[in-house]
């Protein structure tokens, strides 16, 4: 009767080397696929805003609802938890300059600062 014990052991260390693959190539396609030069411009009223951490100094969580208006939405409501600096707490009626994708405006982020002029 054949033995098949160094079939599995190949096939095992076969799907070892795939998965190390995917690992190390994961973040730079998911980089490539991130806020690029596709998205659009556009302002999220913040309607609502988790409390902000008294205690706390530097980056902290915070859960943010809004609606985005742009140039492909109106009145689009978005959800989500993101890190941001305590001592820039958003605030419930804060217009923020976002940035989103327009094939789906669940995709976006604050929009990147404008570099001032030296």
């Amino acid at each position: 009767m054949p033995s098949y014990h160094g079939g599995v052991a190949e096939l095992a260390i076969m799907l070892l080397i795939i998965g190390a693959i995917v690992l190390v190539a994961a973040p730079r396609i998911m980089r490539k696929r991130g806020a690029g030069s596709d998205w659009v411009p556009g302002t999220l009223l913040v309607t609502g805003v988790s409390p902000r951490p008294n205690d706390m100094t530097g980056e902290q969580y915070v859960t943010i609802t809004g609606v985005i208006n742009g140039p492909t939405v109106n009145e689009y409501t978005v959800y989500t938890r993101m890190v941001v600096d305590v001592n820039a707490w958003p605030t419930m009626g804060q217009l923020i300059d976002v940035v989103y994708s327009p094939g789906n405006p669940e995709k976006w982020a604050f929009a990147p600062s404008p570099v001032p002029d030296p």
